[in-house]
């Protein structure tokens, strides 16, 4: 064959160099959310793992905005999370898991928040994540955001998801398999 099939998981060079620059360009309008970091030094980790940038794109295309908050100096890995104001629009009524899902016997949404994160090879953000990206600035103001359940509460039937309101950071309960139109998911990625 003259063009050798693309991974599934990997950009066509067009859509690099359409990603890259949108990227650089909101961590350097953003540079409270990773002082002391470099650009350059992520870009070239981002340019070794083709995989990490197709997951990057589909975090952009559903309207996440990510940004690098963090690195882990043990690992040398930049952390990417979303950081648009909202829960990411093509991320909302999404139930929890696929569990949560199978167990709707009517009015099913589309996906689950777990799912479609797997699917994107992103994770949900823990509690002490959301926390964490709460501090960076004011977040799900007026959506809210699946956030990674504890196997105890998720045994349970539960789920849980935050916002912020009033100045302060929620962290709420719901059943897993509800779905609202302004409830979706932020993720995160290590680089």
């Amino acid at each position: 064959m003259e063009n050798k099939m693309q991974n599934k998981r990997e950009l066509s060079k067009e859509r690099v160099n359409i990603l890259l620059p949108t990227l650089q360009n909101r961590f350097e309008k953003n540079m409270n959310r990773h002082e002391g970091l470099e650009w350059d030094k992520i870009q070239s980790r981002l340019e070794k793992h083709p995989e990490k940038l197709w997951s990057l794109n589909e975090m952009e295309e559903t309207g996440g905005e990510p940004d690098v908050i963090g690195y882990d100096k043990e690992t040398g890995k930049y952390i990417f999370c979303d950081c648009s104001p909202e829960s990411p629009k093509g991320r909302r009524s999404v139930c929890y898991d696929s569990e949560a899902l199978e167990s709707r016997k009517e009015h099913k949404p589309r996906d689950s928040a777990m799912g479609m994160a797997s699917g994107m090879g992103i994770a949900l953000l823990t509690e002490e994540q959301y926390r964490a990206l709460q501090r960076l600035g004011e977040f799900d103001t007026k959506t809210s955001s699946w956030i990674a359940a504890p196997p105890d509460i998720r045994k349970m039937g539960g789920a849980l998801f935050g916002d912020r309101r009033y100045g302060q950071v929620f962290i709420y309960h719901n059943g897993a398999e509800s779905y609202y139109a302004a409830r979706g998911f932020r993720g995160i990625l290590e680089v």
